[in-house]
């Protein structure tokens, strides 16, 4: 394997269809009806960018090659992908930052008997 992200990976998507084609089918379904192209109320450019912002942070390579795509082909500009990722990135960080407190929370009275 020379590469993470392989556009012959798809071809795997027999497995799903071999072993639990009833699944795949409602995933499929499921997927489709979220990035309907009409009857929704968030525009599907916009969907797409939710999408590309989950997907950088989830870091899932494939999302972000679908989404950010899918994005474009939907009329985000450049600029939009950008911001996307910026705000998936305040939301990392920020993800961390509140957590922290919850080390602190956790260890709340131990730092008295360690010294």
């Amino acid at each position: 394997m020379t590469a993470y992200l392989d556009s012959s990976d798809k071809q795997y998507t027999r497995v799903y269809k071999r072993t639990t084609p009833d699944i795949l089918s409602a995933f499929n379904d499921f997927n489709s009806a979220v990035f309907a192209t009409e009857g929704r109320e968030i525009p599907l450019k916009f969907r797409e960018l939710i999408a590309l912002g989950v997907a950088l942070t989830t870091q899932c390579t494939y999302c972000i090659d679908a989404h950010s795509n899918a994005a474009v082909a939907a009329g985000a500009s450049e600029t939009e992908l950008a911001e996307a990722a910026w705000v998936a990135s305040a939301l990392r960080a920020g993800a961390s930052y509140a957590h922290g407190r919850l080390a602190f929370k956790l260890t709340d009275g131990a730092h008295a008997h360690a010294h």
